[in-house]
């Protein structure tokens, strides 16, 4: 499973930079990100090559930071790829929360982060089903 910082914004000017900042000034790289937004605040959930010390460096400068366990995944790079794989969760029942794309070298597969409420179960549909499930290493080190 892959460590996913999440970060609650205000949605003002200069929240979001402040983030990359704090990142920046502590050498850890942003490897995948996506905001959720509303009016009046947003979720920044990101990948980065260090978690555990961004969250330390964003709490350190007072910067509301949670991790969160995803799941990454191969997912082919063909038309209906995405379906599939859904359909194998939505066989076994298992509720998708959020999913965002996530950026690779070339390769012949999309690589997806997935957030599921069972994700032990969603681990066995995918490997029962052989679908690729990419480690933290491999992706911290992009």
């Amino acid at each position: 499973m892959i460590k996913q910082i999440s970060v609650f914004l205000e949605n003002k000017s200069g929240r979001l930079i402040r983030v990359a900042q704090v990142l920046g000034n502590s050498n850890i790289n942003i490897r995948g990100l996506s905001i959720a937004d509303t009016s009046d605040f947003g979720i920044l959930r990101m990948i980065v090559d260090q978690p555990d010390k961004a969250i330390k460096e964003l709490k350190d400068n007072g910067i509301m930071a949670t991790v969160t366990e995803v799941i990454a995944m191969e997912v082919p790079d063909t038309p209906g790829g995405l379906a599939t794989v859904l359909g194998y969760m939505e066989q076994e029942n298992i509720n998708i929360e959020y999913l965002y794309s996530f950026i690779e070298k070339p390769t012949s597969n999309a690589i997806i982060m997935m957030r599921v409420e069972r994700i032990e179960d969603a681990l066995q549909v995918l490997k029962k089903n052989n679908v690729p499930i990419v480690g933290g290493e491999r992706i911290y080190s992009f």
